[in-house]
């Protein structure tokens, strides 16, 4: 709709506005009483015959948004939408009040809210529908909705203005019911086995628990530099140490890093962690929560993610770093097995290779380029270089890598997890060898001394992990962007 159409449409509903208020009719009005959810009406009367309703004359009392009308001169249909359903409604000269009929003939446009009341019948397409008896204005709706509320497609409007993208896309909401019951069900099954949901600071003193830039804040009454946090990995471990044998966090994160499809600076992650359990232990939970949550959502196993079948029947495929490297990408064991090798690949490849990276770090960079994309159905990749593992525990067979696991599905990270490392000295060892590294990336970086101190008092033997939120959502809605499945992204201002 061109700007001047939408600047006269808001004109003529402005003055609209005010011919209602010298009637004495109030447009924005907050007293209703709505005593009927509109899923509730269907769900009970939606198999009703049309005998059942023309004899027991079933009362409504409902509101909701107006979406459509088809006008018939003296009778009209329109589609009322509240935060749970839609139905059709009915409207005719002579069986409300002239006031009212006014009212809706002359006053109300698609997008306004209102109030009704009325009894069910059903049309003669048997579609079950409310014989309007009174109707009553709540809020009149200034601006037109979009494409005559069919449907909103511009998709930087929808990311901007996402109250009119819910309103003009049913998908669209759909997504966001699918997100909630994601999270109810992950609570559910956490509380279930005995975890304790748990909330940690959002502000750090210390950008610990993760590599990621963080955002910088300053609390002045304590003139304090503060930062946002990019994980709550080392909270929650503290309370392990408490005496919390099984905690959890669902909560917003913050890196000061990249948008893309995979990345919003703002996003919801899953960290939980469980006392007297190794990563061994975590894989098999994690894989019995992920097969039956998927199961829960989408009715069964098997999803179509853009255009790939995935399949979530358990047991979920285990394979070793390195091994991966040899089985997915076809290297041989000859053509990784030093650091130079690997930058050569790296080089050939035309991807970045940094000299001064160990023969860990690339053996993971490698992975990260070559295997990766290429885990379509749910994959366990284990056995990482403890270089890249700065918090996990070393395997006690092969102290070069760490008993970790990520989690990959249609060729992106959803999970991170391993044995937590307990060891004080060892973690400080490896603090200080992390600091150097962010110093020298120019990232704030100092020893949390206080985790080194709450380690002392003893760690149990744990495991944990974390679940990017946002991406399982992508992968349960079938979306491609994660702009998609967070209500409001971040996105540039428009000047």
């Amino acid at each position: 709709m061109a700007d001047e159409e939408l600047n006269i449409i808001e004109k003529n509903r402005i003055s609209m506005l005010n011919t209602l208020k010298e009637k004495g009719i109030n447009p924005f009005d907050n007293k209703f009483i709505k005593e009927n959810i509109i899923d509730d009406i269907l769900t009970e009367y939606n198999e009703a015959s049309k005998e059942f309703l023309e004899e027991n004359n079933i009362h409504i009392k409902t509101s909701g948004r107006i979406l459509i009308i088809r006008n018939f001169g003296k009778a009209s249909f329109f589609r009322l939408r509240d935060g749970y359903g839609e139905i059709q409604c009915y409207i005719q000269k002579g069986s409300v009040s002239d006031e009212d009929f006014e009212l809706f003939d002359k006053f109300l446009d698609a997008g306004d809210i209102c109030g009704i009341t009325g009894h069910l019948f059903r049309t003669k397409t048997n579609e079950l529908t409310i014989k309007t008896e009174s109707i009553k204005l709540l809020t009149k709706s200034v601006l037109p909705l979009p494409e005559k509320w069919h449907g909103l497609k511009d998709i930087e409007i929808r990311f901007r203005k996402r109250y009119v993208d819910l309103i003009a896309n049913d998908d669209v909401r759909d997504i966001f019911k699918k997100r909630a019951d994601t999270i109810n069900y992950i609570r559910a099954f956490l509380n279930n086995s005995r975890f304790l949901e748990v909330e940690t600071p959002i502000m750090h003193a210390n950008p610990g628990g993760a590599t990621a830039r963080p955002f910088k804040t300053h609390h002045n009454a304590l003139d304090l530099e503060l930062y946002m946090r990019v994980a709550p990995e080392l909270y929650l471990k503290r309370l392990l140490v408490g005496g919390f044998d099984r905690v959890y966090e669902i909560g917003r994160n913050f890196r000061n890093e990249g948008i893309s499809v995979k990345h919003n600076p703002e996003f919801t992650m899953l960290e939980f962690y469980m006392a007297y359990s190794n990563y061994e232990d975590m894989m098999e939970f994690v894989e019995k929560m992920l097969s039956g949550l998927v199961e829960n959502i989408c009715g069964k196993f098997e999803i179509n993610y853009i255009g790939t079948e995935i399949n979530f029947t358990p047991p979920f495929k285990k394979i070793k770093l390195q091994d991966s490297l040899y089985e997915v990408a076809g290297f041989s064991t000859e053509d990784v097995d030093s650091a130079d090798k690997i930058i050569k690949i790296l080089q050939n490849l035309n991807l970045p290779a940094d000299n001064n990276m160990t023969y860990g770090e690339l053996l993971t960079v490698l992975f990260e380029e070559t295997v990766e994309s290429k885990l379509l159905n749910p994959t366990f990749v284990t056995h990482y270089p403890v270089e890249s593992s700065p918090l996990a525990r070393r395997n006690d067979a092969n102290q070069k890598v760490v008993d970790r696991f990520e989690f990959f599905v249609a060729g992106r990270e959803l999970a991170n997890a391993f044995s937590e490392l307990n060891d004080p000295f060892d973690q400080e060892e490896r603090f200080k060898s992390q600091v150097d590294i962010k110093l020298k990336e120019g990232l704030p970086a100092e020893i949390d001394e206080d985790y080194i101190e709450a380690l002392k008092y003893g760690l149990p033997p744990a495991a944990g992990c974390g679940i990017g939120i946002d991406r399982l959502v992508m992968l349960l809605t079938n979306s491609y962007s994660i702009r998609d499945v967070i209500l409001f992204p971040l996105l540039k201002p428009v000047k």
